[in-house]
């Protein structure tokens, strides 16, 4: 594959799975994005030894079935997987789903802009933070956010929760 790296989005509206394909095509057009609509999917998925490890995965959290906390957790439980990057990447704004979702292993938690020029600001930060932390290793124990990483400048909209 030749490309700036692999990433998996987790993500059962087709809307935002649009949005998403649109952002990163625009700003890593070189970047392969694989798309799943389904939780259940995925862990089979990442630890099948066929498979291209993805760089990323965007995790969505609110879903039908097996929703994205209880997801990241079972990602979690496996050895094999412990050192995979796992961003949350939701239209929730609860900062007890955020604490939930860092107690349960996400290296961010990343709020989802309704206005398409910032979604793709935030996401195209996101993407190039975690991307450029591959080739060394060195990243935040999982649950711990660093310093200038996009989670500690989230950009919120005017008058929700902080």
């Amino acid at each position: 594959m030749n490309s700036d790296g692999l990433i998996l989005v987790v993500e059962d509206s087709e809307e935002d799975t649009e949005a998403i394909q649109r952002a990163l095509s625009r700003s890593h057009p070189s970047l392969h994005v694989e798309f799943a609509p389904r939780s259940d999917a995925v862990i089979p998925r990442l630890l099948d030894p066929a498979a291209a490890r993805p760089d990323l995965v965007l995790l969505d959290l609110n879903m039908p079935g097996v929703n994205g906390l209880t997801l990241l957790s079972s990602l979690r439980r496996h050895p094999e997987l412990a050192s995979l990057t796992v961003v949350m990447f939701t239209s929730s704004t609860s900062s007890a789903e955020e604490d939930a979702c860092y107690a349960a292993g996400a290296d961010s938690y990343i709020y989802k802009p309704v206005n398409f020029e910032l979604f793709q600001t935030v996401l195209r930060g996101a993407v190039d933070y975690w991307i450029s932390q591959r080739p060394t290793g060195d990243r935040p124990e999982a649950g711990t956010p660093a310093a200038g990483t996009p989670e500690t400048a989230e950009p919120r909209p005017p008058g929700s929760p902080s």
